[in-house]
């Protein structure tokens, strides 16, 4: 997909940081997040693949995207500066019913892991959710055996 179309109606902000983007999904975004949600080992800890057609990441945009519309905040895709390529996704999960609170998560394509991005994003995602949304608690729900998230998570406190 090549439209370049945002999304400005539902002012989700733009956040930078040295080597990241953090701005709100487009169509365009579907192609690499169904390579990102259909990528084994990346999903191995968040439920397996479940769907990584550009369908289903079309649908998954299309669910980040009402979080915000409903919330005023949630998930962000993730552009890496020196590429323009979208490289992941992270941001802000608070769904009603039995879901515990305002999580905090992020999940990144395989090639791009070990490089500090994840920590780079969701520290300027954390940084926001405590600046703008106010939430008493953020959690990381991560898998026990995820011990590369969890470092994640021990770095963001």
């Amino acid at each position: 997909m090549t439209s370049n179309r945002t999304c400005p109606v539902l002012g989700i902000p733009s956040i930078e940081t040295e080597r990241l983007v953090l701005r709100g999904f487009t169509a365009d975004d579907a192609e690499p997040l169904a390579a990102i949600h259909g990528d084994e080992r990346t999903m191995l800890y968040l439920g397996g693949v479940t769907d990584g057609t550009l369908l289903g990441a079309y649908d998954k945009i299309l669910a980040y995207l009402g979080h915000w519309a409903l919330n005023g905040f949630g998930r962000w895709a993730v552009v890496e500066k020196a590429s323009g390529r979208m490289i992941g996704r992270t941001g802000f999960l608070d769904a009603p019913g039995e879901w515990p609170g305002c999580e905090l998560g992020w999940t990144f394509s395989r090639d791009h892991w070990g490089k500090g991005y994840a920590t780079e994003a969701a520290t300027a995602a954390r940084d926001f959710g405590f600046a703008k949304i106010g939430p008493a608690r953020v959690f990381s729900m991560i898998h026990p055996e995820n011990t590369p998230s969890q470092a994640v998570a021990r770095r963001l406190g």
